[in-house]
């Protein structure tokens, strides 16, 4: 078939089918009416029949053109609906977002997760989880369009803002001496085994989480390392040792393991929205919006 169809002439085909007049149809279309029969037979032409019986006193679909009816109708309705969805797309208002999170803001991740999906329910979120490094990496490589990390270091090519801010506690098992009060001073941490994760996962988050135990003179080497929060407080409530975790992490503790406020000079962690520099696509721009929205969101970071 000749490729030389366009758009007009499936809408010129279908206004006639369904009026079943030229003068009508060509009034509805705003055309002249020999520019409709001009148009329609080079329809006729393109596709190598007749679609259409005319006579002095009537016009009627052929075969052909009754079968070709709702197909012409399919085609501009498809049509319709692509271009709404790119339009959809480039507003932010459909489409694919992908984001990156540490395991141990899941709940954090979690409410603006839920607030955006509120706000774009079209929009499929994709997750990947890892390491704060692994997340701003992911960043960098363009395999996440928008980060949750915590603690992290500034880098040239990522924005960072504030979201939220929690203390660090002690993470102990339920039959270690401290866990008879509500609070232990680091020292009394001295003597146990550390379970961490590897400082390898965030250089400035490992030194965050472990002040407290390095301002009481604590010489900060872990017994165990972990990949994730619920593996090390599992790890403590099975007696393996203790540790010192972002206050969101000890939420649901298992059976065996205690947390204890800390004493001493309050650390504090922070977890941060990160973006790549420059990044105003609509849709990384409406997850911005919906996290500013909620009510520990925080302003963003002066650019370096």
């Amino acid at each position: 078939m000749d490729q030389r169809i366009e758009l007009r002439h499936l809408r010129y085909f279908l206004a006639l089918a369904e009026e079943l007049h030229f003068g009508r149809a060509s009034h509805r279309l705003h055309i002249a009416q020999p520019a409709l029969s001009q148009q329609i037979r080079q329809l006729e032409k393109i596709v190598g029949v007749e679609l259409f019986r005319r006579t002095s006193r009537s016009v009627r679909l052929t075969e052909a053109g009754a079968a070709f009816q709702p197909r012409a109708q399919n085609l501009l309705d498809t049509l319709a609906a692509d271009l709404d969805e790119a339009g959809r797309v480039g507003r932010g208002e459909a489409g694919r977002l992908d984001v990156a999170f540490i395991t141990s803001a899941t709940t954090i991740v979690g409410e603006h997760l839920r607030e955006f999906s509120r706000r774009r329910p079209e929009v499929q979120v994709k997750l990947h989880d890892g390491f704060t490094t692994d997340v701003l990496a992911a960043l960098e490589r363009g395999t996440a369009d928008v980060g949750i990390v915590r603690d992290a270091e500034k880098r040239d090519d990522i924005d960072l803002s504030l979201l939220t801010a929690e203390r660090f506690v002690a993470v102990v098992p339920a039959d270690h001496p401290a866990a008879e009060g509500d609070r232990v001073d680091a020292r009394a941490l001295t003597a146990d085994p550390l379970i961490l994760f590897p400082r390898s996962a965030g250089p400035k988050a490992f030194d965050t989480n472990t002040q407290p135990l390095r301002d009481v003179g604590i010489d900060v080497r872990a017994a165990q390392e972990c990949s994730h929060w619920h593996t090390i407080v599992t790890f403590v409530a099975a007696g393996l040792g203790v540790s010192i975790a972002p206050y969101s992490v000890t939420a649901l503790l298992p059976p065996g393991a205690r947390r204890l406020e800390l004493d001493g000079p309050p650390t504090v962690s922070q977890i941060l929205m990160a973006t790549r520099r420059g990044d105003d696509r609509p849709l990384v721009q409406a997850f911005l919006a919906a996290s500013t929205s909620m009510g520990h969101a925080g302003s963003r970071r002066p650019r370096r």
